[in-house]
């Protein structure tokens, strides 16, 4: 089996070296961010976690405007100039020493990135061909993920020098990567912007755009898996079971390399919509499976059975996310004007920071007060969101082909 991480010559794979250039400097930070915050600038937990729930509220909001800025203007010039947002915002940390200016350059960060997402997915739409957008979405998927390892190293060596000059350290270079981002993004084809809108026709569409947007909810209750391992099961592991606490960098390493070696051989077989729905159909008792998988580590026992357990979980879980991404990347790319590209991919993209703000208080009350049964409760809304997900995009698709035939008939 040959393994292919890097995406074919050209486009492609200049995107990629702008997704490894700042994931890097963005692993680092996620590793020294929060120590930082509270001993080199002063900031309590309750105020870490307050200003960042507050700037990824705002940054989800902004996705919206930021990518239909980016089919008026060029998602080039976009995509660059939130990159060098993102890298003026990160600097700015460096001199910040209490809660307002930190939670007005949080805000400024959350709302870059948002924005860059949806700039660079307006890029990448431009660039590469329909039938292969999920492809390189996968390469760029593991790029993203050996660049979170590499930095995620690096932030080990802050950590364990533990000074502020070592914290600092990280945070120029995760300025510098989003410097590095820009340029590459730069040195991209140009892509042409859309046309401009006709009269009477809404600025931000996809806002009327229902089917889209059930699609986009449905989409944001299966992300509901990214604090699932970031938080939720780590403190499942501590709290309720006998494995040692070092199994949660572990099964932290194992999602991280799975994804980084397999991510682009799940999307070979996503190549068009109905593929993509049964992609995330598919994901749906995978994921079902590995909660009960979860659950069950925290029954009596010896504390290498829950270890067993427990990666069987992870690694179960890993596969419905791969198939879930897949799927979803498809259907997002699909069901989206061409000409609406940035906005629709805003829009779609605002699943990410609504699960990382509400996912962690509702999966620690659901799987920590409940235990098992919160568990199975979870599995079963990943499987329903899975299931409703080809009804909803079938719906989009045919709301899609008939506003392109109304169209057309107008302006016959």
């Amino acid at each position: 089996m040959t393994i292919r991480i890097l995406p074919p010559p050209g486009a492609p794979r200049r995107l990629a070296a702008a997704q490894l250039s700042n994931s890097v400097g963005d692993g680092a930070y996620y590793v020294c961010s929060a120590l930082y915050f509270t001993r080199v600038v002063g900031l309590s937990p309750a105020q870490i976690g307050l200003g960042l729930t507050v700037a990824w509220a705002v940054g989800s909001v902004a996705g919206v405007p930021l990518g239909a800025l980016a089919d008026r203007r060029g998602p080039r010039g976009t995509s660059a100039l939130l990159a060098l947002a993102t890298a003026a915002s990160v600097a700015s940390f460096l001199v910040i020493r209490s809660f307002w200016p930190f939670l007005l350059a949080a805000c400024v960060y959350a709302t870059a990135q948002c924005g860059l997402a949806a700039a660079r997915q307006a890029l990448l739409a431009g660039l590469v061909p329909p039938a292969g957008r999920t492809g390189v979405l996968a390469h760029l998927q593991s790029m993203l993920n050996a660049g979170l390892a590499l930095g995620a190293a690096i932030g080990g060596l802050a950590l364990g020098a533990d000074g502020a000059a070592a914290y600092r350290a990280v945070f120029v270079m995760d300025a510098l990567s989003f410097l590095v981002c820009a340029a590459v993004l730069l040195r991209l084809p140009e892509v042409a912007p859309a046309p401009a809108r006709t009269a009477g026709e809404p600025r931000l569409a996809v806002l009327r755009d229902r089917p889209y947007a059930v699609v986009t909810l449905l989409n944001a209750v299966l992300l509901l898996r990214m604090p699932l391992l970031s938080l939720a099961v780590p403190l499942w592991i501590v709290e309720r079971t006998q494995a040692p606490g070092w199994l949660v960098s572990a099964l932290f390493v194992l999602n991280t390399f799975a994804v980084m070696l397999f991510q682009v051989r799940m999307a070979r077989p996503v190549t068009g919509l109905d593929s993509a729905r049964a992609a995330v159909r598919g994901s749906g008792p995978v994921m079902l499976a590995s909660c009960a998988v979860f659950a069950l580590s925290a029954l009596p026992g010896s504390w290498w059975a829950a270890g067993v357990l427990l990666v069987l979980g992870a690694a179960l879980q890993v596969v419905g996310e791969m198939r879930q991404s897949a799927g979803s990347w498809q259907i997002g790319f699909a069901l989206a004007p061409a000409d609406r590209i940035g906005q629709y991919q805003g829009f779609f993209g605002t699943g990410v920071p609504v699960a990382r703000t509400l996912g962690p208080l509702l999966l620690t009350s659901l799987l920590l007060l409940w235990g098992i049964p919160g568990w199975l409760l979870l599995g079963g809304v990943f499987v329903a969101a899975s299931y409703a997900m080809g009804p909803a995009a079938r719906w989009a698709a045919a709301a899609r082909t008939a506003a392109v035939g109304g169209a057309v008939v107008g302006s016959a």
